[in-house]
């Protein structure tokens, strides 16, 4: 299994594993319209020339006070295709990003997700670290990681998304 970073020509396929992963094209589109918004990381999975899974970081701010200037991802959408799935590859793609993401220069990600999957990855509830989200979403499904230790020390606030993601329906 090879993690890379999206190249042009993977476009229809990233689209196509969106679609089949979630069964609509919802994330599809929102992965169409932040391709190409500064600071946004796109990666696929790839098996034997074929691209089976794919994973998109872009940039949020948090609206509150900070000590410091932070530069902070957000995690969203992961995907795999349904015959890859249970596999890995989901695992293997957000290692990876972690990895990309924190080489890059980035303090820290959150992520709008399963409060039972992504704790392995280090994610925390981001209250704990006096963080909201501007969606109204349970507690315990809006988590953060820091990628640089002690990153949202003297931080809080309500966590923004770019405006692309208020497309989703």
């Amino acid at each position: 299994m090879d993690i890379r970073t999206e190249k042009p020509e993977d476009v229809e396929a990233v689209r196509n594993i969106n679609i089949l992963a979630f069964g609509r094209e919802n994330e599809a589109n929102l992965v169409d319209r932040l391709r190409g918004i500064a600071s946004t990381f796109s990666f696929v999975a790839v098996e034997s020339d074929r691209i089976v899974g794919h994973i998109l970081f872009s940039p949020v701010v948090v609206a509150g006070k900070c000590s410091r200037n932070l530069s902070i991802l957000g995690l969203a959408p992961v995907a795999v295709l349904p015959e890859y799935q249970r596999q890995g590859i989901g695992t293997l793609l957000i290692q990876e990003g972690l990895k990309e993401c924190g080489r890059a220069g980035f303090q820290a990600v959150v992520v709008l997700g399963h409060p039972d999957f992504y704790p392995r990855f280090g994610f925390i509830p981001a209250s704990r670290k006096n963080l909201g989200c501007e969606y109204d979403v349970p507690d315990e499904a809006f988590m953060v990681l820091e990628l640089e230790s002690g990153a949202l020390q003297d931080c809080s606030g309500t966590v923004k998304y770019p405006s692309e993601f208020s497309l989703c329906e």
